[in-house]
């Protein structure tokens, strides 16, 4: 598979074609792994912004009055266009990300794996009734669609967290406008050709590219009625503060610094490939990568030379290469926030291990790369580990049994992913149920839920009170509605001035 290469210039795709931004403003997206400008993106604005939701309001009605089995088959014929077009758009991540090829194709497997779910939103959508609640009344609840909904994604999935978002909405019936991140955008607008291929209807689904001044419009915008975000925790608090205040149903999803506690009992091996896979994929730009590694006991002593040996040996190249395990960076300004925190590690007290600092990797000096970088002897005062970094950078920190470990996770101001690597089922099972964090491994490193389960963190990893997809994202892009029927030939004489109640 070669490289990927596009338009000049991206920008918008409105009511089933692309459109070009108002605003005259663009922005540089750039290759990581050359560190050249690869394209522009076109940012957006308000008036940009009006059109979508103009767009979407009127494809609305007829899109919601359209039978759920109908709008499941156009899911249907999305997904295989999906299929067909996976590589192409895993090179599209690759260039405009630094992902490896391989994690890219993984990453729109599992955006299908919600198409694919989404499909059977007949049976989703089904309701319950209650026969002859009261003499002659019978009652029953129905699930309906907000309306125009919008979901504002983050760089580091630019396939996979939209499609965590908009097949359930438009499969709920509700229209649907995306902000992508502006450091990869042709992923968003790929979709969006192929949504319109698969036969949905013009404004079902919009894209609009833009920056801080597309996602103020859409907080305040009076016809959007629910928005989806995946970020960082400020940004995930600032939305949902701001959309809230605009009566908006608001799901966001914030920052993250998850743990894999390794007990005494583990599988050295198997804990040790787990932390280097989770730590260092996608050189850690992932919401669940694991960036704490919880070394009980003498376990410490034994992992840490194992670690090194394979942080050190890591293999890191242009991303489209078949061996590469780690790619660049996003941007050059991403690279320097990591290695200013590598610095901050070391001045704080912690033990450098490995060194991943000052990367050239053959053929790409001017890329975006950074090695693998590990510590031990991390503190819990420490910004390395509060602080979520976001890139290839392995904290471990020392506890001396199950209780510590148990207590550092949970003190933790984020609590979205945890794992466990242990052989005692009586250990796993407490862990499990006294964590506090949404989504828990046991010898599993990275336990991303699959597309019927739903994703969603607790504390300061989630703003709101639903999950994404699943059913919990069926319920997010609907409302119920109670409905109690009697016919005339049922009804008593006279009117009723007390509670109904049944008879």
């Amino acid at each position: 598979m070669t490289g990927y290469s596009a338009a000049a210039s991206i920008g918008h795709y409105i009511d089933g074609k692309h459109q070009a931004a108002t605003s005259g403003r663009e922005q540089a997206v750039y290759n990581p792994a050359t560190g050249e400008v690869a394209r522009q993106v076109q940012l957006g604005n308000a008036a940009d912004l009006d059109r979508a939701v103009a767009a979407a309001r009127a494809a609305f009605p007829a899109w919601a009055d359209t039978p759920p089995i109908r709008r499941a088959r156009h899911l249907l014929r999305f997904l295989e266009l999906m299929r067909q077009h996976r590589d192409e758009l895993a090179a599209m991540i690759s260039a405009e990300h630094g992902k490896v090829f391989s994690d890219a194709q993984g990453e729109v497997t599992r955006g299908m794996d919600v198409i694919e779910f989404a499909c059977g939103i007949p049976q989703l959508l089904k309701g319950d009734y209650s026969d002859q609640v009261s003499t002659g009344i019978d009652n029953w609840t129905l699930r309906q669609p907000l309306g125009v909904v919008a979901g504002i994604t983050p760089f580091n999935f630019p396939c996979m967290v939209p499609c965590w978002m908009f097949p359930v909405a438009v499969a709920c019936g509700n229209s649907f406008v995306l902000k992508p991140s502006e450091r990869d955008p042709s992923a968003s607008i790929r979709m969006a050709e192929l949504m319109s291929e698969a036969g949905f209807p013009p404004g079902v689904f919009n894209v609009v590219q833009g920056d801080k001044l597309v996602v103020d419009a859409l907080l305040h915008h009076a016809d959007v009625a629910a928005l989806s975000f995946v970020g960082s925790t400020p940004i995930a608090q600032y939305i949902y503060e701001n959309a809230v205040r605009q009566g908006k149903r608001v799901q966001a999803l914030g920052g993250a610094k998850n743990h894999l506690v390794v007990m005494p009992d583990a599988n050295l091996e198997q804990a040790a490939d787990a932390l280097i896979g989770a730590a260092y994929g996608s050189a850690g730009e992932r919401c669940m990568a694991i960036s704490v590694g919880v070394l009980v006991g003498e376990v410490a002593d034994k992992l840490i030379p194992k670690l090194a040996e394979r942080a050190k040996n890591l293999i890191v190249r242009e991303p489209m290469h078949a061996d590469a395990e780690m790619g660049p960076i996003v941007t050059r300004a991403a690279l320097q926030r990591i290695e200013d925190y590598i610095a901050r590690g070391v001045s704080e007290g912690a033990t450098l291990v490995a060194d991943g600092r000052g990367l050239k990797v053959k053929g790409y000096e001017q890329g975006f790369f950074t090695g693998a970088s590990l510590f031990d002897h991390v503190r819990p005062e420490m910004s390395i580990y509060r602080e979520e970094i976001f890139g290839p950078v392995l904290c471990c920190v020392r506890v001396p049994d199950f209780a510590a470990a148990l207590q550092l996770v949970n003190a933790h101001e984020y609590g979205n992913g945890v794992a466990c690597y242990t052989s005692d089922g009586n250990i796993a099972r407490e862990f499990a149920r006294r964590v506090q964090t949404g989504m828990v491994g046991i010898n599993v490193p990275i336990p991303v839920p699959m597309a019927w389960q739903g994703f969603g963190g607790w504390k300061r990893s989630l703003f709101g009170d639903m999950h994404v997809y699943g059913e919990e994202g069926v319920r997010f892009y609907t409302k119920q509605k109670s409905v109690m029927q009697r016919w005339p030939a049922s009804i008593a004489k006279g009117a009723e001035f007390a509670m109904p109640v049944a008879k």
